[in-house]
């Protein structure tokens, strides 16, 4: 039996990482049912519940190293783990894990991972040393790629695949519905999802957001529901954004699961986004998207897909963002099969992952 220790930003309550952790685990346990995970985690007890998974508290590094010890394989990813913008800590918690794996002689894998902006100089030293020792790496778009090449790491395989949640199908759109049910929302009107984030405090994006909002209500006639992909951080923030809107806008303020999510995205008829994986939610269930950036990633993924972000959060204006959901409304009909090609071609490099990272514990084996 092969056993693998997954390090990631999970616990957190993130549906994204959430979702990507589900998509992991989905794919590596059909490759190889009998495949023992362990996962480092800020909650075990609740990736425990939710992925029926072994988990271990992310600072016990004694119970970290002991997992590790044990294990063929050990997994960095997928996300935006190293990366310095969000946060200037975590990229050396997870090159911590990095190296305690290769201290420990275990075979190491960035899977799927989005690398970068890595701006502080001795970051980018740490991360050229580290990542040149590492055994394999996958990156879910070409621009990670080039950051690695940028970083200078040249020595392990490199592979561009895809973001590990575009590996999930499509749920029932039925579990969806129920919920909108509870919250009143259901009958012809067209309907449109918004998923927001708290960024620096900015304000400017916020104000476009809530103009547009109301736009949307008188211009086409719909519904408009703002869906939380991290809770319960991101239902305050539409709060401030939707605050004495008309009741056609409803605010969803419960957590859901990533099933939850994916079904609530498969009952709208276009979602605008900032979150990452709301839009990646969007391409899973053929739903057009609208995306707003404030990282790299969002614009890697659009790019992946075809598109291009409508603005950052700085610069996006409502005249740009109204045109651009006027052009996706008329276009809403035929999304679905314009995009099915890039989606099916995007699931096909998720599942590569799974493949490469249990080559690369077949060869360990074979080497022992």
């Amino acid at each position: 039996m092969s056993s693998i220790v997954v390090s990631g930003y999970y616990g957190f309550r993130n549906a994204g990482d959430e979702a990507m952790l589900a998509a992991m685990i989905e794919v590596l346990s059909d490759l190889d049912p009998k495949l023992n995970i362990t996962v480092i985690s800020a909650n075990p007890e609740d990736t425990k519940r939710r992925h029926g998974v072994h988990a271990v508290y992310w600072l016990n590094y004694w119970q970290i190293a002991k997992v590790i010890r044990k294990s063929d394989l050990v997994i960095s990813g997928g996300g935006s783990l190293l990366q310095d913008v969000t946060s200037v800590r975590s990229i050396y918690y997870y090159m911590s894990i990095l190296f305690l794996a290769k201290m420990l002689g275990k075979p190491t894998m960035l899977y799927a991972q989005g690398i970068g902006p890595i701006c502080g100089s001795f970051a980018r030293k740490a991360m050229r040393w580290l990542g040149n020792k590492i055994d394999l790496i996958t990156v879910r778009d070409e621009g990670s790629l080039e950051e690695l090449d940028n970083l200078g790491v040249k020595k392990p395989p490199i592979r561009v695949t895809a973001d590990p949640v575009l590996g999930i199908h499509p749920v029932d759109r039925q579990i969806g519905r129920k919920i909108l049910r509870r919250y009143g929302i259901e009958g012809a009107k067209p309907l449109v999802g918004i998923s927001v984030r708290e960024w620096r405090d900015w304000s400017h994006y916020k104000d476009i957001i809530s103009t547009v909002t109301a736009r949307i209500v008188d211009e086409l006639g719909a519904r408009i529901v703002y869906l939380p992909m991290q809770y319960p951080e991101d239902v305050e923030v539409a709060k401030k954004i939707a605050v004495d809107m008309p009741k056609s806008i409803v605010l969803l303020d419960e957590e859901y699961t990533t099933s939850e999510l994916l079904s609530l995205v498969g009952n709208l008829d276009l979602l605008i986004g900032i979150r990452l994986h709301a839009l990646i939610f969007a391409g899973v269930m053929g739903i057009p998207m609208i995306g707003m950036s404030y990282d790299p990633k969002i614009d890697r993924f659009l790019k992946s897909m075809g598109d291009e972000s409508v603005g950052d959060l700085q610069n996006v204006t409502v005249e740009k963002l109204m045109e651009k959901i006027h052009q996706e409304w008329q276009e809403k009909d035929s999304f679905a099969k314009t995009v099915e090609p890039v989606i099916s071609k995007l699931r096909r490099d998720a599942f590569v992952n799974a493949e490469l990272a249990l080559e690369l514990i077949s060869r360990g084996k074979t080497k022992r």
